[in-house]
């Protein structure tokens, strides 16, 4: 039995314009879109209407596993608070990043990432979840393991990403060892009598390992066709050697001349929702906002604070006052695009998948820039 739902009396954000109008969808799939309203269906009274957020690189996952420090929560229950956290901010299609490798043989990102991906597939499989899930595998290049690791999910149906993650004191995101030293003091608690110990064994894990587990890394992604991120690119030689490996996507590059020169050279940039939030990044790199007046922001993720996502491209809209249909596309469309979504998602176009996100709120200068989200609907459900 065919369903239909017509949206009418909305701002519809379309690729190109801005209308209110009316659109349609039977049975989860955008039938039709049309200026004007009509006297059936829901009224928007001139609320926005927009695509699903599309999520590349949020570790919200691991927040729900240890919202304490000393709390381990029932990973079960944390994959859905995750979930329904997600369909609570906008996104309708996410890329959970999983860490495989860290700086603690007890970290989770050591003994908890292949429950992690076993959870998220078992319950998408399921039709559990409240939006659609795909799997990002971020690799800690220290880790001796991770290429054996990745290559165990080189062909899982899910795997959407892989990213190349280097997190030794003294260079990209943490060029500056002081902020490195107050990063791991307060997050992960490691005393500031063992740091010393600490950092010397950090830069000797990637003496050991790091170039071989990248290399090694590069031929899955090749050899399987599966995108691949650049991470905390700070030097043009990181840019140089993210392009020449293959790499499509330049995930929150250090710097404004390392992120210049990713955009230049066709790599999809990718900044994070809280450095636009709070005007600059934690690690004192380059502030996300200053990238995005230049231009050369293609992505933006929510990182670590799912709510940021739709904030941030309120953010910039009011900020620069470039049309929102435009500035949506860095959460939509773009995302969408980077991991071949974008055939059937990302942009409200007949025939694709009908995940919709209702703003009550607008985007005027001057206005509040934190959006009033009404309701999110995947392929035509409202799932919040």
């Amino acid at each position: 039995m065919m369903t239909e739902q017509i949206f009418t009396n909305y701002r519809l954000q379309l690729p190109n314009q801005d209308i209110i109008g009316t659109l349609v969808v039977r049975d989860g799939v955008i039938a039709d879109i049309q200026p004007g309203v009509v006297n059936q269906g829901m009224n928007g009274d001139g609320a926005y209407l927009m695509p699903g957020l599309v999520e590349l690189h949020t570790d919200h996952l691991e927040k729900c596993m240890n919202p304490r420090p000393s709390a381990k929560w029932p990973l079960d229950a944390a994959a859905t608070y995750h979930d329904r956290d997600l369909a609570a901010a906008g996104i309708t299609t996410v890329c959970d990043a999983i860490a495989v490798g860290d700086i603690s043989p007890t970290s989770i990102r050591y003994t908890q990432f292949g429950s992690m991906i076993d959870v998220i597939c078992q319950r998408q499989e399921a039709g559990s979840f409240s939006v659609d899930h795909r799997l990002h595998l971020r690799c800690e290049l220290a880790y001796d393991k991770v290429a054996e690791i990745a290559d165990a999910y080189a062909t899982h149906p899910y795997l959407s990403l892989i990213s190349l993650m280097d997190h030794t004191p003294g260079q990209r995101q943490f060029v500056d060892v002081n902020k490195y030293r107050e990063y791991y003091v307060v997050k992960h608690g490691v005393s500031e009598e063992v740091m010393d110990d600490f950092i010397r064994d950090r830069i000797r894990a990637q003496q050991e390992h790091a170039v071989t587990s990248r290399q090694a890394l590069v031929a899955i992604t090749q050899a399987h066709k599966i995108p691949l991120a650049s991470h905390d690119d700070e030097t043009l030689e990181h840019v140089h050697q993210a392009i020449q490996e293959g790499a499509t996507i330049a995930e929150f590059p250090t710097t404004l001349h390392a992120a210049k020169e990713a955009h230049q050279n066709g790599l999809q940039v990718l900044m994070g929702g809280p450095n636009l939030i709070l005007g600059g990044s934690h690690s004192g790199n380059v502030s996300a906002m200053e990238l995005v007046e230049l231009d050369i922001v293609d992505m933006i993720s929510s990182d670590y604070v799912p709510h940021s996502l739709l904030h941030s491209v309120v953010l910039i809209a009011q900020h620069t006052g470039r049309p929102f249909y435009e500035t949506m596309k860095l959460v939509t469309l773009n995302p969408a695009a980077a991991i071949g979504l974008d055939g059937d998602r990302g942009s409200l176009e007949i025939g694709k998948r009908a995940d919709l996100l209702i703003m009550q709120s607008t985007v005027e200068k001057g206005s509040n820039s934190v959006p009033f989200i009404g309701s999110v609907f995947v392929k035509g459900c409202r799932v919040a």
